[in-house]
């Protein structure tokens, strides 16, 4: 290797290697070692260990965080789930993209089909602006006992609150059950002539008789899903998601009155405890009883608090709660279809049309 330094000067790199039977790449590669070698006292000098920004929560405070998420009361739920329960008890610890990164550093992060299109069938817009505006309802199975046996839950959603109003678990999926069950949650929730929707779905008890005759005599619109189009129902099928991801859902329930007894203590917790964040991580009674504003403001006093002892790990000031919807749609308008709706010509484009 020497040698072909020695000649490199004299004939060039590549003529010396080959004479001397060296490989051209070996020789670039002691030679840039050498200088590595001779260099490193100076210029390969270890890095130096980047400091902790001032806002960094110390080792204490990431111990008492991983402990609270790993503790059994949050072990199984996501972070910000823990984050605004605790918020609501009046104990702030960190944000929630700090518990993800704490959790993180100690390796504890783990984890539609495409729909057929009906043109024919319109696609339905609903808005509510207040609860027990529109309800969304559905049926779902529940497997039983035995292989080919189930029984079938009901469920009536507020899609402003997602609070459930009515449900029902029965042997059989039937219109009379839920012509009950809907005249029902009405009374219950003594909603006045003309001032609900209830949509659902195009299953044989949603599209019955009884329950279009029942509908008309209290003076509630209908509307459908289009056919095969899941998303047009998605508070329903969100919810359901939501009821059988919960660790404690079985494969099978044993009889009708073990289903029943799970699902009233699964509607308990999700109308009183669980944090939906799709309303701004309140929970649903609170957002159908409007006690909102309650929540929002001991949140707003616990973060002001919180800032007051740390601020420098604000960087963007005090920070404040996140704000529920003013407003829940089933399929939003496009911006086209509102521009189109809002022109001078729409009315008699209409018109014509007909």
């Amino acid at each position: 290797m020497r040698a072909a330094e020695s000649i490199c000067g004299e004939m060039g790199v590549a003529l010396a290697c080959r004479s001397l039977g060296v490989s051209r790449a070996g020789q670039y590669r002691g030679r840039d070692l050498a200088r590595r070698e001779a260099l490193a006292p100076a210029s390969f000098a270890p890095p130096r260990r980047r400091p902790s920004p001032p806002r960094t929560l110390g080792e204490a405070e990431r111990q008492t965080v991983l402990d609270t998420l790993n503790s059994e009361r949050f072990m199984d739920k996501a972070p910000a789930q823990a984050y605004f329960t605790l918020l609501d008890e009046g104990r702030y610890l960190c944000s929630p993209r700090t518990m993800y990164r704490v959790l993180g550093e100690n390796q504890e992060v783990r984890e539609r089909r495409n729909q057929l299109r009906h043109p024919a069938y319109a696609k339905p817009e609903l808005l509510a602006t207040r609860p027990n505006e529109v309800w969304s309802w559905d049926i779902t199975k529940l497997r039983g006992p035995i292989k080919w046996t189930c029984f079938h839950l009901y469920v009536i959603l507020d899609i402003f609150s997602r609070y459930v109003v009515g449900w029902m678990v029965a042997t059989r999926e039937s219109d009379e059950l839920a012509k009950r069950l809907i005249a029902e949650t009405c009374r219950k929730q003594a909603i006045a002539p003309g001032s609900l929707t209830v949509h659902a779905d195009r299953g044989s008890s949603m599209r019955s008789k009884a329950v279009a005759e029942l509908l008309a005599d209290l003076v509630v619109t209908k509307t459908h899903s289009r056919p095969h189009t899941s998303d047009d129902n998605p508070y329903s099928e969100s919810h359901f998601k939501t009821l059988k991801y919960r660790p404690e859902f079985p494969d099978r329930f044993g009889s009708i009155e073990d289903a029943r007894a799970f699902c009233k203590n699964f509607f308990e917790w999700y109308n009183t405890e669980h944090r939906h964040s799709g309303i701004a991580w309140l929970t649903p009674g609170a957002m159908h009883h409007e006690e909102a504003t309650n929540v929002l403001q001991g949140r707003r006093q616990i973060l002001g608090a919180a800032y007051a002892i740390h601020p420098e790990r604000f960087v963007k000031g005090i920070p404040e709660p996140p704000q529920p919807p003013q407003a829940a749609w089933i399929n939003p308008p496009s911006a086209t279809a509102v521009t189109q709706r809002n022109s001078p010509n729409f009315s008699t484009e209409v018109s014509q049309s007909h």
